[in-house]
């Protein structure tokens, strides 16, 4: 059970200094509401990304497990979780000294404002709270009516390809998202005759169908000339990336599988935001949470303690990305630059080295540049505009690589193309690969086709296997999958019985 609870008086009055800073540097936020909890149930909250009522899923009890041990062997260590949400939740570590707790309120203010103005959080359900404890009450009595060995299996199904949405819908209007949906509707309910081998859509979809039909007799009746749509000739019209809402419309599933889908892929929405402005975020909170404490908050004696948990915050290593540390250097960069006026035709032609490091026009835009980059940016928008050859040779940003014969990371690249490129590879999806539903009638027989837009990496055979068994546990029809594989075009097949792969 969790065990959250008020923070005390004392760190109330702390908040509101840390909040009355926060205001005299501009951040505009949501009200915020710490609170204060043990290890065990910040453990818990983290592995249930971030909320305290979820649906029951193995995966939950697996990551709390990986915390637990991972700090029980001080090989990690949770300060604060701070949730999206409107009023915005943010837990505090009892354990923490009071040091810490200035740093993390400072912190999470920066996150707070980050949530409210970037526009790619715009779109963003600030009720998840009740939300995500919905979806999860509903789950469960789906698992009391159908058993839980076979919900949680079509859960697993599911978060296979959660991964595989459309990042415009974030921006999709009203009016367009349900043109899109009629268009959908009739068409499935028009050509559903096509489909009567396989399933014939879920109950779900029947029953909005029929709903469509009743209301398209009713206009007829009284004289109201039904809006025509004009009906494509193939599903779906154009390739699509959404492919949890494309099975939640035309896959052969009951209705609660349908339900479940449209509850997933809403989750999986709402973390799609903080998924592609993970170093924007972290930078922002941590340009924040740093500019508080060295100019505001910090007394005297607390310098050494701030240093030393600031700088274990920031350490980068040759294996991964720290978001923390290059998020904060990089708005640190371009803060100077539009301060000096580093930046524009003019400064980029200069040829002459020493010129350019004493380029000072005294502009003092830095400031108001950063709050218009958090506003409107993305990790990939972020690093691709921003990111210079001199920031990478300050920061040691180099592209590194293993060597098996001395066994250590060592640097594969210095040039700034290379160095930029490698990491927008690495943001393009989060790293995943980029998958398009083609075709839901493939050779006619109602078989999945999928195309996956290939930029240089080729698909790992084991996961592409799992996930379109997954995949055919839902669609319950051949799945095929083209791609590229050592340069050469090939599809991969899988018939609910054997994988194969086909030049």
């Amino acid at each position: 059970m969790l065990r959250s609870k008020p923070i005390s008086k004392k760190l109330r009055q702390l908040q509101k200094e840390i909040q009355g800073y926060a205001d005299d540097y501009g951040l505009d936020y949501f009200d915020q509401v710490f609170e204060m909890c043990d290890y065990e149930t910040i453990n818990i909250l983290a592995a249930q990304g971030g909320f305290p009522s979820r649906y029951p899923h193995w995966k939950f009890g697996m990551q709390f497990d990986q915390l637990t041990k991972g700090y029980r062997y001080g090989l990690q260590e949770i300060y604060e979780m701070v949730i999206n949400t409107d009023p915005c939740y943010a837990y505090l570590l009892d354990v923490n000294n009071w040091i810490d707790q200035k740093l993390v309120m400072a912190h999470v203010y920066g996150h707070n404002d980050f949530f409210k103005n970037n526009l790619w959080f715009k779109s963003t359900d600030r009720n998840m709270m009740d939300v995500m404890a919905n979806n999860g009450s509903k789950i469960r009595r789906y698992m009391k009516k159908y058993g839980i060995d076979r919900v949680e299996k079509f859960i697993d199904a599911v978060l296979s390809l959660e991964n595989l949405l459309d990042v415009s819908e974030l921006f999709e209007n009203e009016e367009v998202r349900r043109s899109r949906r009629e268009t959908e509707q009739v068409f499935a309910y028009e050509n559903s005759s096509e489909y009567e081998q396989v399933d014939n859509r879920s109950d779900a979809l029947k029953s909005f169908l029929k709903s469509a039909a009743r209301n398209e007799k009713n206009n007829s009746a009284t004289g109201d000339e039904p809006e025509k749509l004009e009906i494509p000739s193939k599903i779906p019209v154009s390739p699509q990336k959404d492919v949890l809402r494309f099975l939640m419309n035309f896959a052969p599933i009951e209705q609660w599988e349908s339900d479940i889908i449209g509850m997933l892929r809403e989750e999986a929405y709402y973390y799609l935001p903080q998924r592609m402005t993970k170093i924007m975020n972290e930078g922002w909170a941590s340009y924040w949470h740093s500019k508080i404490m060295t100019e505001r908050a910090l007394d005297s004696s607390e310098i050494i303690d701030f240093a030393d948990k600031h700088a274990g915050v920031m350490v980068m290593n040759e294996k991964n990305i720290n978001p923390y540390k290059v998020g904060i250097e990089l708005m640190r960069d371009i803060e100077h630059r539009w301060d000096t006026g580093k930046f524009g035709k003019e400064y980029n032609e200069c040829t002459n080295m020493q010129e350019k490091h004493a380029w000072d026009l005294k502009l003092g835009k830095g400031r108001e540049k950063i709050f218009q980059v958090r506003q409107s940016h993305n990790d990939i928008t972020f690093i691709d505009e921003f990111l210079t050859p001199e920031f990478c040779e300050r920061q040691k940003l180099f592209v590194y690589k293993y060597n098996p014969r001395n066994e250590r990371f060592e640097v594969d690249t210095r040039d700034f193309e290379g160095i930029k490129q490698k990491l927008l590879s690495q943001l393009t999806n989060f790293g995943s690969p980029l998958i398009s539903i083609t075709d839901a009638n493939y050779k006619n027989r109602a078989e999945l086709l999928l195309e996956h837009t290939h930029y240089g990496v080729d698909l790992d055979v084991s996961f592409t296997e799992q996930t379109m068994k997954n995949l055919y546990r839902i669609w319950k029809r051949p799945i095929n999958l083209a791609s590229k594989s050592e340069e050469k075009e090939v599809v991969f097949h899988f018939n609910g019985k054997e994988f194969s792969t086909k030049s």
